[in-house]
C-alpha cells in the first residue's frame, strides 16, 4: 500500500502541535450530527481553540470492491489520486497544497478507502476546492500511473522476500480462499501490470460514491459552515457504487502450514474464528484478549513464551473484526530450533484460556489498563476525527465514547467464561510458519 503525503508548512505544524496540547478528553467530547443542504451527513466536534480543522472521509468497501480480474486497481487508484487533478499536474498539485499549508492523505484497506485533510481556517475554502479536484476530477495521467505502478510492483517484489509478508499472504489464502480478503490489496505483478488508465476511473467509481461514505470533522468549524462545505466537496461524486462481496467464514481448521524460507528464525502467524464488535459478547472477549495476549509483559502468552522460556522476543494476540470476516489472531518470531516448543506453549495457553478461568487480579488489571488508556487516544483534532470515522464504519452510535469504559468495567469473570467457551478452540487454531523450523511434523 502506498501512502502519498507532502511536507507541511510551519504554520500547519504549529497548529497540529497546539491541537495535541489542547486535545479534548474523551468525556468532554460533544458529537453533533450535521446534515448538509444536499443531504450529506457528518459527525462534528467543534473546537475553536485554534484556527485548524481536521476532516476525515471514509468510503466503505475499500479494496474489497476490486472488480474481478482487477486486483490492485483500487490500491493503485488511491495512490494516484493526488498525482494531478483538474488543470494541475502532479507537481502543481503538490505546490498548491503546500502553498495553502494543507495536508491531504489517501489510504486504502480491505474495508475502507480513507481521505484525511488538515487545514487552517484562513485557507479552508481554497483547501476544500483543491481537495475537491482530487476527489471529483483526478487526472490519472499515464505518466503518473506508470510511476506509481512501479512503486507498487517494487512493494510486491519486496514482499516476496519478507517473511512477515509471506506469512500474512499465506494465512490470508488459507483463511479466505478466493475471497478478496484472500490476497493482498496490492494485487499481483500480473494484475498490476495489466491495469489501464480506464481501470483507474472505473475503480474510483466503484468505491468513491455517496452511498459508501462516512464523514467526521473536528476543529474550528460550525455546523452552518460544515454543511455547505460538504456539498461543495462531495456533492458531485457518483450516487452509488459497487456492492460489497459476500461475507466469508474463515477456513481455519487447525494444523501447521510451513513455508520454506532461508532464515535462522521463523515467523509465525496463528488464528481461529473471531467475534464482531457488534456482538453482545465483544467486550468480555476484548478483556479476555488483553489477559491472553494483548497486555504486553502482563499477558499470559508473553509470560509463558518469552519470560519463562525465552522462546521469543515478543508475542501478541489480537481480535480482527473485518467487515466480512471475524478472526482471533496472533503472531511471533522464534529461532528455528525453538519454534515447535513455542507453538506447543501457545496451544496450551489457548486451551487454558478456553476454560474461561481468570484470576481476580488478571481481570482487574486488564480492565484498569483498557479503561485508563482509552482517554489517551483523544490526543488531537486529527486523531479524534479518525476515531469518529471508525465509530461510524463500525456502526456505533455517538454515545459510544461515553459508554465504552462502562462496558469494559462491567465485564465479569462469568462473562469471560461464557465467551471463552463459546469462541476459543485450540483445535481450530491454525499456524503458518515461514522459515526452516525444526521438529515440526
Amino acid at each position: 500500500m502506498i501512502h502519498t503525503r507532502f511536507p507541511i508548512a510551519a504554520r500547519l505544524a504549529m497548529a497540529t502541535l497546539f491541537a495535541l496540547i489542547l486535545a479534548l478528553p474523551a468525556r468532554a467530547i460533544e458529537i453533533q450530527e450535521v446534515t448538509s443542504p444536499g443531504g450529506i451527513k457528518a459527525w462534528l466536534v467543534e473546537n475553536h481553540d485554534i484556527p485548524f480543522t481536521a476532516l476525515d472521509i471514509a468510503f466503505k468497501g475499500g479494496a474489497s470492491l476490486d472488480a474481478p480480474g482487477k486486483r490492485g486497481a483500487i490500491n493503485l487508484m488511491t495512490a494516484t489520486l493526488e498525482e494531478g487533478a483538474g488543470q494541475m499536474d502532479s507537481q502543481q498539485f503538490a505546490e498548491a497544497q503546500e502553498a495553502l499549508a494543507a495536508q491531504f492523505s489517501f489510504d486504502v484497506g480491505d474495508d475502507s478507502l480513507e481521505v484525511s485533510a488538515r487545514m487552517l481556517s484562513e485557507n479552508r475554502d481554497k483547501a476544500v476546492s483543491l481537495l475537491r479536484e482530487a476527489l471529483v476530477n483526478p487526472r490519472f495521467d499515464q505518466t503518473a500511473i506508470d510511476r506509481v505502478r512501479q512503486q507498487v510492483l517494487a512493494i510486491i517484489a519486496s514482499d516476496k522476500q519478507d517473511p512477515n509478508a509471506i506469512a500474512a499472504e499465506t494465512f490470508r489464502k488459507i483463511a479466505y480462499g478466493d475471497h478478496p480478503y484472500g490476497s493482498s490489496l496490492n494485487g499481483t505483478e500480473e494484475s498490476v501490470k495489466g491495469l489501464t488508465r480506464e481501470d483507474m476511473f472505473a475503480a474510483k467509481d466503484r468505491v468513491m460514491t455517496r452511498d459508501h461514505m462516512v464523514i467526521s470533522a473536528v476543529g474550528d468549524i460550525t455546523p452552518e459552515e460544515l454543511g455547505p462545505m460538504l456539498d461543495k466537496l462531495l456533492g458531485d461524486l457518483p450516487e452509488t457504487g459497487a456492492e460489497k462481496p459476500p461475507a466469508v467464514a474463515p477456513e481455519l481448521k487447525g494444523g501447521v502450514t510451513t513455508v520454506d524460507f532461508d532464515s535462522p528464525q521463523s515467523v509465525v502467524m496463528f488464528g481461529q474464528k473471531g467475534i464482531a464488535m457488534s456482538d453482545p459478547d465483544f467486550f468480555p472477549a476484548y478483556v479476555l484478549n488483553q489477559i491472553l495476549g494483548a497486555g504486553g509483559f502482563s499477558s499470559r502468552l508473553m509470560d509463558e513464551v518469552r519470560e519463562k522460556r525465552g522462546l521469543t522476543y515478543g508475542i501478541a494476540s489480537y481480535i480482527v473484526d473485518k467487515d466480512l470476516a471475524k478472526t482471533w489472531q496472533g503472531s511471533f518470531a522464534s529461532a528455528n530450533e525453538k519454534v515447535a516448543e513455542a507453538i506447543s506453549v501457545v496451544e496450551e495457553e489457548w486451551r487454558k484460556a478456553a476454560t474461561g478461568k481468570v484470576t481476580d487480579k488478571e481481570l482487574e488489571d486488564a480492565k484498569t489498563y483498557l479503561s485508563g488508556a482509552y482517554p489517551l487516544r483523544f490526543d488531537g483534532n486529527g486523531t479524534i476525527a479518525g476515531i469518529l470515522t471508525g465509530m461510524q464504519l463500525n456502526g456505533m452510535d455517538r454515545s459510544y465514547i461515553d459508554t465504552r469504559n462502562d462496558k469494559v468495567n462491567a465485564v465479569t469473570k462469568e462473562d469471560i467464561a461464557r465467551v471463552a467457551e463459546r469462541i476459543l478452540d485450540a483445535k481450530e487454531l491454525t499456524f503458518v510458519v515461514v522459515g526452516r523450523p525444526q521438529g515440526l511434523n
